[in-house]
């Protein structure tokens, strides 16, 4: 019975294969893209992402059915949320200017399994983003017509009474993505082109409704004999926020298209920060007006600007809003087409993910073949499929790409920065022993012991502490901490924070309505999981941090990644029991194709057999002598003699 049984060391390397994180090439700005977008570019694209989905479409639907006039404060609390994983986003996308988004920020500095999920996720949501916006683009092109390309698909090809299945083909929102998907194959330039036409359209439309909603506004359709301005109280608007998270994923379109950025260090903060500022007060005051002009019980979640203009007696108002949503969510379209076949190409140039994907065309710079396959399975999607079940699924994907990326802020904060170390000259510290020239490329590997010896000088070593290790002022209080490699503990810490976030609220989520705990176990586990949050923030905080870099970099680390992470959490838990079940049906797909298809083909796994696993960790005693311990982690047919200084169990003293 033992014999089958996995030995300890084969189950060793089998995690060090799914938690094994991407080698950075040395020039980052090196790509087969064409790197040709400005600031403006990235900025309006990240516009074009937000403005337009969210606007002309949630603004009526979770008004109507999940939060009332309250709308506006479920779009401030998201947007806050949405801050705090932007400026994760725009560290990321400053630091490592390669495609990829989330999926890429995960795997430089978590692990290849949850980097492939995330990116699994992310190829879902766009996929879905896209559907959603076509067939609302499609809706509200039939207003204009006065539903007559509803009624005639009805009457000559038929209905279906399927659940999360339109009761209609939508032929329209089909043949829009195939447009656009031929759009997007000419070419960045093309793209953003296009992108910036259909985006000063869009703000052109956003001040007419803004000047001629202010006009008619109504203060009574928040009275309470209209139902108040919270109708489904505290937890309508902590649903709508959840919901309206889909308002907010443009700004992740900027990270994925760094790749194609002049100067990504500066642009994609800049473009972030400009987008989402811009996007968020749009929706603020457009959810505001809508709700103003009529009664919120009243809006059509279709087209719920241009039908509130319609009952207000001003038609040509409504007719302007419908061709001005229309060229809105274009860019829209043209963002989620932008983005989803980069990051496609992303995973299959790291082998994660079929190779196909990652050709990219010689003249159009583009990767084609992702473009149009995934522009038809987006075409299909918007042909059968809902619009309210692609909404409520698609929020699920982005809140745990923030939560991982926010993670992955923390990670990385605590490393030790392994992409600059080959490209330091030598006479940084002392001269290496002979044999250590022709190994200089193996510094990612391997730690020379000569880089060890200013541990000797107590004063130095309190000065110039490495990331990840305990900060001089904690070594007297957690002095059992000093002898973990640097960034293990905060490892550690990180994977506790953040399971404690999930206790803590599903605790706030489900204790009082589905646990039915009472009052005083309902308090106790709210203590002891919020101490185990704090704690494990402090224990990060104990330790140090990378300096400052030349790149722009979230304030407050680890507490403004702690609490989009804990927001993030929060908002997954209120979303319904069938989006989790969907949900974990496409888990299970992606934990499929990776284990079939991605672990064997990914570069990373290719590199492994060319070196040797070995690590060594230096102790300063009383005396001020040094030791030398080198353990081999991975076993091989040969010794370790390509090392110049280092043999297995020596000691020097």
């Amino acid at each position: 019975m033992a014999r089958w049984l996995p030995r300890s060391a084969d189950l060793t390397r089998f995690c060090q294969k799914l938690n094994r994180v991407k080698t950075l090439e040395d020039d980052m700005m090196e790509t087969s893209f064409n790197r040709c977008l400005s600031t403006i570019d990235l900025t309006l694209l990240g516009i074009g992402g937000m403005v337009g989905s969210g606007l002309y479409v949630l603004t009526g639907t979770v008004a109507k059915e999940i939060a009332g006039p309250a709308v506006i404060v479920s779009f401030i609390i998201a947007g806050f949320a949405s801050l705090l994983a932007a400026l994760c986003y725009a560290e990321f996308g400053a630091r490592v200017p390669k495609t990829g988004s989330a999926y890429m920020f995960t795997y430089v500095s978590v692990g290849e399994i949850w980097a492939f999920l995330i990116g699994w996720n992310v190829l879902l949501e766009y996929m879905i983003g896209g559907a959603a916006v076509a067939r609302a683009w499609s809706g509200y092109l039939d207003s204009i017509f006065n539903h007559k390309i509803k009624n005639f698909t009805e009457t000559h090809v038929g209905t279906w009474q399927v659940p999360f299945l339109a009761h209609y083909p939508d032929f329209l929102a089909a043949g829009i993505l195939l447009v656009a998907t031929a759009f997007i194959s000419f070419g960045a330039k093309v793209s953003s082109w296009l992108n910036h036409v259909f985006s000063a359209i869009s703000m052109g439309v956003i001040l007419f409704i803004l000047i001629m909603g202010f006009i008619l506004a109504q203060p009574k359709n928040w009275s309470a004999p209209e139902g108040g301005f919270a109708p489904f109280g505290l937890s309508g608007i902590m649903a709508g926020t959840a919901t309206c998270f889909y308002a907010f994923v443009g700004f992740d379109v900027i990270a994925a298209s760094s790749e194609e950025a002049r100067n990504p260090q500066r642009a994609v903060p800049r473009a972030i920060a400009f987008s989402l500022g811009l996007a968020t007060g749009a929706y603020i005051l457009v959810s505001m007006v809508l709700t103003l002009m009529v009664p919120w019980y009243t809006l059509d979640p279709d087209s719920a600007l241009a039908d509130a203009f319609y009952r207000r007696g001003y038609s040509w108002a409504g007719f302007l809003v419908a061709a001005g949503s229309i060229c809105a969510m274009n860019t829209v379209l043209l963002s989620n087409l932008f983005s989803l076949p980069r990051i496609v190409y992303a995973m299959a140039e790291d082998g994660l993910f079929f190779q196909v994907f990652s050709r990219v065309h010689p003249r159009t710079q583009v990767p084609v073949i992702g473009i149009v396959v995934f522009g038809v399975l987006m075409a299909l999607l918007a042909l059968i499929f809902d619009l309210e079940a692609l909404v409520q699924f698609l929020s699920i994907g982005t809140l745990l790409a923030y939560t991982f990326v926010a993670a992955s802020i923390i990670v990385l904060r605590f490393q030790q920065q392994k992409v600059d170390v080959p490209a330091q000259p030598a006479g940084r510290q002392p001269s290496p022993e002979p044999g250590e020239g022709p190994n200089a490329g193996e510094l990612k590997e391997y730690e020379s012991f000569s880089d060890k010896l200013q541990l000797v000088d107590r004063d130095k070593s309190k000065e110039q502490r490495e990331p990840g290790q305990l900060k001089a002022a904690f070594e007297p209080y957690l002095e059992f901490l000093s002898d973990f490699y640097p960034g293990e503990v905060v490892t550690v810490a990180v994977v506790t924070m953040m399971v404690s976030a999930i206790c803590l609220c599903s605790i706030l989520v489900f204790g009082n309505t589905h646990l039915h705990l009472p009052t005083w176990s309902y308090s106790l586990l709210l203590v002891l999981f919020s101490l185990g949050f704090l704690l494990s923030l402090l224990l990060i905080w104990a330790h140090e941090q990378q300096r400052s870099t030349q790149t722009f970099q979230i304030p407050l680390v680890p507490l403004s990644p702690a609490l989009s992470i804990v927001l993030n959490i929060y908002l997954m838990l209120k979303l319904n029991y069938m989006t989790w079940l969907r949900f974990a049906i496409w888990l299970i797909i992606g934990l499929l194709v990776y284990f079939g298809y991605g672990i064997w083909h990914s570069k990373e796994n290719l590199r492994e057999p060319k070196a040797q696993r070995v690590s060594a960790r230096y102790v300063v005693f009383p005396s001020g002598s040094l030791e030398e311990t080198v353990q081999a982690v991975q076993p091989s047919a040969q010794p370790a003699a390509g090392l110049p200084h280092a043999h297995a169990d020596e000691s020097k003293r």
